[in-house]
């Protein structure tokens, strides 16, 4: 097992005196090198700091995230494609500009990596099928446009749970994600490379896919931080469907703000989209200098603390009870059933999709993914499928009536912890999605971030959700309790 030769405490003493050494001029020398593990270890925001000091640059970041992928990345199996020669390229690009005085703002040289399901100009999208192992698109995905727009360099594309059809990240044709913390254990899907990128410190920030958890499932087992905008806040277009009337795409990264950074890169209305909405994004940085202490909290008790694990429940309780200390009120709302219009809509979304692959070239598809689609799709009649669309779409209207009394909902992210890779077939007996669809069929604005770690040293994610367009007060909450709390900065040691 590796461990890096300095710890974190060294590296920010030596980087700050390497900003310093800068700041005093020429005469001060060079700055003081870091190790490239140091590095990596940076939350996005002070990644940006020494960039913006030039205490580091672009191809630094690059090549010290490229040297840890390659060192680490073949156990856990994160990346399908690693775009080494263009993060180069373009690293060195941000750095000519950084030279020229230029400046993009908070994401200009910083390497990001995607779940392989958002569509890359020239680089392969496989959403980790053999049906699509050499698929290359023309254009960009529309988030993919705005984060080069904004500066960012990006390292390649990520694995994921077969065309995001599942919560587990082992159904994979490029193998199963595994999970950094427990490598015998699942990293939570579908986009279970996106967080196990940040987990193990290969990137400052991913994007990833979420329908009915898959951004916040893996954040929760992984212990990272997971953002799911409202639906109609990021673009779809480009991104490969899963359910269009679910699917949002947001970042995973290693703190909620750090989530407040790449969500303002990727954020507005794109007229091309017909699920975005026009509906002006805020700046986000406000989020992190809001006071919380006139927040009022509401606990949803059923369905979202039914059947937990044991330790789950308790690191949820102990979560609590640092929040009301940081709030006005704590009061236990009511919240309406919907789990029942899940897989009527995702199931005959996807079959629509697929059908026509999956009837012509079945042998392709992983076979879990295959029996998904056809049995969870193929017999879903047409009114069953036109009444779950109805009742999801006045819900959407009807859920700002919970927000009238309170601010925010907090709930454990997820019943219980990462499976086993044995286990992992489970995973929807186990309630899997109890906590998670809620959001995806409200299109509510929701956050995991860490709440807590098993005895078995497995983490727990505790979800902030907020009204619709409510995302500078999510991670608000999320942030001051970050700040509240140690949990974030536990990072799993890896074996190369």
């Amino acid at each position: 097992m590796a461990a890096p030769t300095h710890s974190r405490r060294t590296f920010l003493a030596t980087a700050a005196a390497a900003t310093a050494g800068l700041a005093a001029g020429p005469s001060a020398g060079k700055p003081i090198p870091v190790e490239s593990e140091e590095l990596t270890a940076l939350t996005l925001r002070r990644a940006g700091e020494l960039l913006r000091s030039k205490a580091a640059t672009p191809v630094d970041l690059a090549q010290a995230c490229l040297a840890r992928i390659e060192r680490y990345d073949r156990s856990l199996h994160a990346f399908i494609t690693v775009t080494r020669e263009q993060a180069l390229e373009a690293a060195r690009e941000m750095q000519a500009e950084q030279q020229r005085g230029e400046w993009r703002g908070p994401l200009h040289g910083i390497p990001v990596a995607l779940k392989d399901n958002i569509d890359t100009a020239g680089v392969r999208t496989t959403a980790a099928s053999e049906l699509f192992k050499d698929r290359v698109p023309t254009e960009d995905a529309e988030v993919v446009r705005r984060l080069k727009g904004a500066g960012a360099i990006l390292l390649g594309k990520l694995n994921l749970h077969e065309f995001a059809y599942g919560g587990t990240s082992d159904v994979s044709y490029f193998g199963a994600v595994r999970n950094p913390w427990a490598m015998d254990h699942v990293s939570g899907g579908s986009s279970g490379g996106s967080a196990v990128a940040i987990a193990a410190d290969f990137c400052y920030g991913t994007l990833g896919t979420d329908t009915g958890g898959s951004i916040r499932i893996p954040s929760s087992y992984c212990g990272t931080v997971g953002l799911k905008p409202t639906y109609g806040r990021v673009s779809n277009r480009g991104v490969i469907p899963l359910s269009w009337t679910l699917d949002h795409v947001g970042p995973i990264c290693k703190t909620a703000e750090d989530a407040g950074l790449m969500l303002g890169a990727i954020a507005g209305y794109d007229a091309m989209d017909p699920a975005s909405a026009d509906v002006t994004a805020p700046d986000y940085a406000r989020a992190f200098a809001m006071d919380t202490a006139g927040l009022r909290l509401g606990i949803p008790r059923t369905p979202f603390y039914d059947n937990l694990d044991g330790e789950v429940g308790r690191a949820a309780e102990t979560a609590i009870g640092v929040l009301r200390k940081m709030c006005r009120s704590v009061t236990e709302p009511a919240f309406p059933r919907m789990s029942e219009l899940f897989v009527p809509i995702v199931g005959s979304e996807a079959y629509a999709y697929h059908a026509k692959w999956v009837a012509e070239s079945p042998e392709k598809y992983q076979a879990m993914t295959r029996e998904r689609i056809i049995q969870l799709g193929g017999d879903v009649k047409a009114g069953v499928y036109a009444e779950a669309l109805r009742r999801t779409y006045l819900l959407r209207r009807e859920i700002v009536k919970t927000f009238a009394d309170v601010d925010l909902l907090i709930t454990p992210t997820m019943p219980g912890t990462a499976e086993t890779m044995a286990d992992s077939r489970d995973f929807e007996k186990h309630n899997g999605l109890q906590n998670t669809s809620p959001f995806d069929i409200t299109g509510l604005p929701t956050i995991s971030v860490p709440c807590g770690f098993t005895s078995a040293g497995l983490p727990i994610g505790m979800q902030i959700s907020g009204a619709p367009w409510a995302e500078t007060t999510v991670l608000a909450l999320a942030h001051a309790y970050e700040r509240a709390t140690e949990w974030r900065k536990k990072r799993p040691r890896l074996a190369a």
